[in-house]
C-alpha cells in the first residue's frame, strides 16, 4: 500500500511535473519547475535553447497543463488515450511522437514488469509522460543532473533509447546467469523445478521482446522523410542507436531460444524417466504373471488338483514357474530393445 503511494506521487508537482530542464546552447542542463516552464513556453527565449519536461499521467492536473500550456499535437494526446503499446517513434505533422515501452522502476529490485512513455519533440521542446516510475528515464535524468551537454530534444531522445538498451542488457545478462545455472543442474540430472523457473523467464523475455522491438517501418518511414528541423548528426545517432538495439533484442531472440532447447531437452529426460518407471511396473507384472496364474488354479476348491499326492509336486510346481517367469522376462527384454 505504501509503495503504491510513493509510486503514484513520485517526485511529481501540483501539476504531475516530475523533471524540468532547460538547456542553453553548449551547456548542462538546469533545472526548473511548473512556474518556470510556463513563463519560458509563453516567451522562449532567441537562440537554439530547448527544454524538457517530463510529467506523471497518474496526477488529475496533468493532462490539463499540458493542453493549457503547449501547442502539442492532437496526435500525441490520442495516443496517450488510446493506450497504445507498441514501441515506435514516427511524424506528426512537424512534431516526432515517440512511445517507448521499458521496465519498470522498483526502486533497486529487478523486474520485468512494462509501462509506457509517451514522447513529443520538436525543435526547441521535449515532453515526455508516464503513468509509472521507468528505469531509462531515471537514468537520462541523472545524466542530465552529472553535467551531461544534450545538443538538441532528439538527442535526449536518442539517449532514452540507449538506456533503455542498457536496460534490456542488464535483463538479458541477468537471465543468462539464471539459465546457466539451471543448465548445470540439467547436467547434474537435478531436473525439479527447472521447467517452473524456464517457462518464467521464457513468458518475460517473450514479452520484453514484443513490447520493446520498434517498429521498423515507422522508423524507415522517419529517416525518409525526417522533419525539418532534424539536424543531420540527429538523424545519424537515431539510426545508430536503433541498429545497437537490433544487436541487443538478437541476443534476447538466442536467449529465448536457447531456453526453448532447455524446455524441450528437460521434457525429453522427463518422458524417458516416465517410460522407464511403466517399463519396470510393465516388467514386475510380467513376471509376476506366471505365479499368479498358477496359485489361481490351485487355488480352487475342487477335486482333482494335479500332483497333490506327488511327493515333490511343490519343487515341481517351482520349477515350472521359474521357468515361465525366465520366459516371460525374456520377452519383455527383448520388446524393451527394440524400442
Amino acid at each position: 500500500m505504501q509503495a503504491a503511494i510513493v509510486e503514484a506521487g513520485y517526485g511529481s508537482d501540483p501539476v504531475g511535473l516530475v523533471s524540468g530542464f532547460r538547456f542553453p546552447p553548449g551547456e548542462p542542463g538546469q533545472s526548473i519547475d511548473s512556474a518556470s516552464a510556463s513563463a519560458w513556453l509563453k516567451a522562449p527565449p532567441p537562440g537554439d535553447e530547448f527544454i524538457w519536461l517530463h510529467f506523471n499521467l497518474s496526477h488529475s492536473a496533468c493532462e490539463r497543463w499540458l493542453k493549457a500550456q503547449m501547442d502539442l499535437p492532437e496526435g500525441f494526446f490520442e495516443a496517450l488515450r488510446e493506450g497504445s503499446r507498441s514501441t515506435r517513434i514516427e511524424r506528426l505533422d512537424t512534431a516526432l511522437l515517440a512511445v517507448v515501452n521499458d521496465v519498470i522502476y522498483n526502486f533497486g529490485v529487478t523486474s520485468t514488469d512494462i509501462s509506457t512513455l509517451w514522447a513529443c519533440a520538436d525543435r526547441r521542446l521535449l515532453v515526455t509522460a508516464r503513468l509509472k516510475p521507468l528505469r531509462s528515464v531515471d537514468q537520462l535524468r541523472a545524466s542530465v543532473k552529472h553535467g551531461e551537454v544534450f545538443a538538441s530534444p532528439l538527442s535526449l531522445l536518442v539517449h532514452l533509447l540507449r538506456d533503455q538498451a542498457d536496460v534490456l542488457v542488464r535483463i538479458v545478462r541477468e537471465t543468462t546467469a539464471n539459465v546457466d545455472q539451471i543448465e548445470d543442474r540439467l547436467l547434474s540430472q537435478r531436473l525439479q523445478g527447472n521447467r517452473v523457473e524456464l517457462g518464467s523467464m521464457r513468458r518475460g523475455l517473450v514479452r520484453l521482446q514484443r513490447l520493446l522491438a520498434p517498429e521498423p517501418g515507422a522508423l524507415f518511414r522517419l529517416l525518409n522523410r525526417p522533419p525539418p528541423w532534424l539536424r543531420e548528426e540527429d538523424s545519424l545517432d537515431l539510426r545508430a542507436s536503433t541498429e545497437e538495439f537490433s544487436l541487443v533484442l538478437n541476443d534476447l531472440t538466442a536467449l529465448v531460444e536457447r531456453i526453448k532447447l532447455l524446455q524441450e531437452e528437460i521434457a525429453a529426460k522427463l518422458n524417458e524417466q516416465t517410460n522407464r518407471t511403466l517399463f519396470t511396473l510393465t516388467l514386475v507384472t510380467v513376471l509376476a504373471l506366471p505365479i499368479n496364474i498358477v496359485a489361481g488354479f490351485f487355488g480352487m476348491n475342487v477335486g482333482g488338483i494335479p500332483l497333490a499326492d506327488h511327493p515333490h509336486g511343490f519343487w515341481v510346481l517351482v520349477v515350472l514357474v521359474a521357468s515361465f517367469t525366465v520366459l516371460a522376462g525374456r520377452w519383455a527384454f527383448r520388446k524393451q530393445e527394440n524400442y
